[in-house]
């Protein structure tokens, strides 16, 4: 557990999945989803139990079972070219009323630590192009921009529900 000034950083577990769901859930309509908690509970309950994922959240300081004030989602991974384990920072959100406190920075310093405590190469993350205070915030923690790729996708059916 990592802390920042007032703010807890907590490893989740599948009992901790209650405390962050609806943000989730609000994250992915941020994204143009439609709301889903229970799909989406079970999804992170499935990737903590699997333990395929890290999950950190963020929460006040003081014992509680209050919400989360933002949660980070990584995965790991390899790294072909450098021959090394990295993580991906897939995900990370804020709710409105936390922002401007920190949070986003101390989920981020946390997850640096993973990648340490790990002995992996690289922290790896996307963002919008026209995001520009998470862009600053990214090269304020010594992130630096890959300037040479560009990222394509292809979306397929799934073969069953994860």
């Amino acid at each position: 557990m990592a802390q920042s000034d007032d703010l807890e950083i907590v490893q989740a577990t599948a009992a901790h999945v209650g405390r962050f769901v609806k943000l989730f859930d609000a994250y992915r309509q941020f994204y143009g989803e439609t709301s889903d908690i229970e799909g989406c509970r079970k999804f992170l309950t499935a990737r903590v139990k699997h333990g395929d994922t890290v999950i950190f959240f963020a929460a006040d300081e003081e014992p509680s079972d209050d919400p989360a004030l933002g949660f980070t989602i990584l995965y790991p991974t390899f790294h072909s070219v450098l021959m090394a384990p990295m993580w991906v920072l897939n995900d990370i959100y804020v709710a409105d009323s936390a922002r401007r406190r920190g949070v986003a920075r101390a989920l981020i310093e946390r997850a640096r630590d993973l990648v340490m405590e790990t002995n992996a190469h690289r922290l790896s993350l996307e963002t919008g192009i026209t995001n520009t205070p998470s862009h600053k915030l990214y090269s304020s923690l010594g992130f630096k921009r890959d300037t040479s790729n560009c990222t394509f996708f292809l979306d397929t059916p799934p073969l069953a529900e994860l």
